[in-house]
């Protein structure tokens, strides 16, 4: 079987991070600890990868990202302003370097107006590096959860290696 991760981002991300001596940690939502377990996969996974949090609702994301409520209630907790405080919170969370973090729709639902998408954010110690919304391609949930880590790793391996 195929790996179900971006094998050559990972490996960048890898790389930069032991040469760097930094580490990462991860905020999501929509993929439900993929993002967690490409990570977990990367040989010394201990020395760069710090944990992960998966909040999936409102109070989660508050409780322990401090995402600011009202904004993130009235968009349902999907937007890049959410991103970006998943991702620039997961650092100090965790103590790490880098934060990554993802909120979105892999399936069709109402309060989406039955659209996939997702926010993503990358942060460096703290700071917002990179920000945006991704559309998947493909239509099951399994698939697209997979696909949206793919993507974010392929940025974040971008953003370390310029």
């Amino acid at each position: 079987m195929d790996h179900p991760f971006q094998q050559e981002a990972l490996h960048k991300i890898r790389a930069y991070l032991l040469q760097q001596e930094e580490t990462i940690a991860v905020a999501e939502s929509v993929t439900a600890g993929f993002m967690q377990l490409a990570f977990s996969t990367v040989s010394d996974a201990m020395q760069l990868f710090q944990g992960g949090i998966t909040t999936y609702n409102l109070g989660q994301k508050y409780h322990h990202l401090r995402v600011e409520p009202t904004h993130a209630f009235a968009c349902n907790c999907v937007s890049e302003k959410v991103a970006v405080q998943m991702a620039t919170r997961v650092c100090t969370l965790f103590r790490s370097d880098w934060g990554i973090s993802i909120t979105g729709f892999a399936a069709p639902v109402p309060e989406s107006a039955q659209q996939l998408y997702a926010f993503y954010a990358i942060a460096h110690r703290g700071e917002a590096l990179r920000s945006g919304r991704i559309v998947p391609v493909g239509e099951e949930p399994f698939s697209i959860q997979r696909w949206y880590v793919n993507e974010v790793l392929h940025m974040l391996a971008e953003a370390m290696n310029p």
